[in-house]
């Protein structure tokens, strides 16, 4: 049985997923003016709760990072149509990287940025459409509402202990309190052994 469960923005581990609906550091030096080499990331993903004892192998490959022209895009998206909004502004943006499980073709990633942090960590914030499968959509099940899939990666300053947290299928609401939530329909997996190569 799935559990659906609601975080919000400041109480969330992943709310830092969506700083693209928040104010953000003004100290944003990588754009897509500027081309960089591919980051190469891989991890181990472990399941919580429901898939607990559950585990994969996640890759991810960053080739440009997002603007602040993408991230208002978003911001407008959502204030104009919430959910929907975000979904179809994801859908227009070039992709800045893929993501897979291990042996996987995996999919492209539409929105990346990188946020330095005064400790000196790195946290990298990852939100994209999510594949939605051929019998899922003939189906027209539940969880065609949760489109969005959302990561995060937090790099140390010394890239030994990385981590990290990945949300299958999410969407994004507004509360009775106008508060902005991500629902999960599953539960989000724990990222360990993250590596850049």
């Amino acid at each position: 049985m799935r559990i659906t469960r609601n975080l919000t923005i400041a109480t969330a581990t992943m709310a830092a997923v969506l700083c693209l609906l928040v104010a953000t550091s003004a100290q944003d030096p990588e754009t897509t003016e500027t081309k960089q080499k591919p980051v190469y990331i891989q991890a181990q993903a472990f399941g919580q709760n429901q898939q607990l004892g559950r585990t994969m192998g996640v890759n991810i490959i960053i080739e440009d990072y997002s603007t602040a022209d993408d991230q208002k895009a978003l911001l407008e998206a959502f204030n104009a149509k919430k959910n929907e909004g975000v979904v179809n502004a994801l859908s227009k943006m070039k992709s800045k990287g893929r993501i897979s499980v291990t042996g996987t073709l995996g999919y492209d990633v539409a929105y990346i940025r990188k946020f330095p942090q005064a400790d000196g960590t790195t946290k990298l914030r990852m939100v994209t459409n999510r594949p939605i499968r051929f019998g899922e959509a003939w189906a027209d099940t539940r969880s065609m509402d949760y489109s969005l899939s959302g990561v995060e990666v937090i790099l140390s300053a010394d890239n030994k202990e990385n981590s990290g947290t990945v949300l299958p299928a999410c969407r994004f609401k507004i509360d009775k309190e106008g508060h902005l939530e991500i629902e999960l329909l599953q539960n989000a997996w724990r990222l360990a052994n993250v590596r850049i190569r």
